[in-house]
């Protein structure tokens, strides 16, 4: 319980936006809750929302001591009420999230609130099974990630030993993460695999395709094959073989069959013909392939997930459906 006396500066405010200043953190719907069931009282009575306060009141305020802190990065999945999550798969140690376009899966300059980490962290909160208050260092994070305007499987670790597990087999390679898109125009022969070299443009937020090494470069390997071709669009299946930044996007966009939607790498002519608004990608199967050990995740050798739904495959190739997919 934390309990404030109302100077003058205060006086004449009414009691729920008094609170939403003191605890910006805390959700509005929450907040109006806690007045409802009296986990705030003024002058030790019941109050209501929108009792104007006087100098000399006494507020007690019966509400956990993290959403009085300062709004930062690290506590932002406080403000979350309602965390909106698409859940393929969980259990005690991570969770399997089918990521929406347009969310973005950390903090950057144009969000910090609305994240998918904070969705999942919230999410883990208010599930009792995470709090801050209870850790010394872990937090539960995200073990790939994928573009805003992406879709698709991403991983979160729930505990440290998996997330060090998940890092490792990353890392080597372990996982088969395959990818559906859907491109401009075809690729020339319609299954094979693109290798580059990648080279990014921190200031651009782009990178440049490179057929020889270049300075900075890194490999980008990419294994596709066409599903289906229809009305000048090709669907296509990509597996990654590594995991670089637009690797799917840009490396297509070099082989003449940019992604329909892509802002960056794309026929800005056929997006605004189609009303392709984002790129059509989705990270939709996932299939764990260990061949080192894997301690406590080890239960997971050999299981695949995928998303139940892509909406610009009914949208665009609508006689194909992803249980015919192999």
């Amino acid at each position: 319980m934390k309990e404030f006396i109302i100077g003058k500066n205060d006086a004449g405010q009414r009691l729920d936006r008094w609170m939403s200043k003191t605890m910006p953190l805390l959700p509005s719907p929450l907040l109006q809750k806690y007045i409802r069931i009296k986990r705030v009282k003024l002058n030790g009575k019941r109050a209501e929302r929108d009792t104007r306060l006087q100098t000399g009141d006494v507020l007690q305020l019966y509400i956990n001591d993290e959403f009085f802190e300062k709004p930062s990065e690290e506590n932002a999945f406080l403000s979350l009420f309602k965390p909106h999550l698409d859940i393929i798969y969980e259990d005690e140690h991570l969770i399997l999230v089918n990521k929406p376009a347009g969310m973005v899966v950390h903090a950057d300059e144009t969000e910090k609130v609305n994240t998918l980490i904070n969705h999942i962290q919230a999410y883990l909160y208010q599930k009792k099974e995470w709090n801050p208050k209870w850790e010394n260092s872990f937090t539960p994070a995200l073990c790939n990630r994928i573009d805003r305007n992406t879709c698709g499987i991403v991983i979160a670790a729930k505990t440290a030993e998996a997330l060090r597990v998940m890092n490792q087999k990353i890392r080597t390679r372990e996982l088969e993460k395959r990818y559906l898109c859907v491109g401009v125009g075809t690729l020339e022969p319609r299954s094979g695999t693109l290798e580059c070299f990648l080279l990014k443009d921190e200031a651009k937020k782009q990178v440049s395709v490179y057929h020889k090494p270049v300075p900075g470069g890194r490999t980008a390997i990419t294994n596709y094959r066409t599903l289906a071709v229809k009305n000048g669009l090709s669907l296509v299946e990509c597996e990654l073989i590594t995991g670089r930044t637009h690797q799917i996007r840009a490396q297509m966009a070099a082989a003449g069959c940019p992604l329909l939607g892509d802002g960056k790498y794309g026929s800005e002519k056929k997006n605004r013909q189609l009303k392709r608004h984002h790129q059509a990608l989705c990270s939709w199967s996932l299939t764990f392939s260990f061949t080192t050990d894997a301690g406590e995740l080890e239960y997971l050798n050999g299981r695949t997930w995928r998303v139940p739904s892509v909406d610009f495959l009914a949208q665009y190739f609508p006689d194909i459906r992803l249980n015919e997919i192999r």
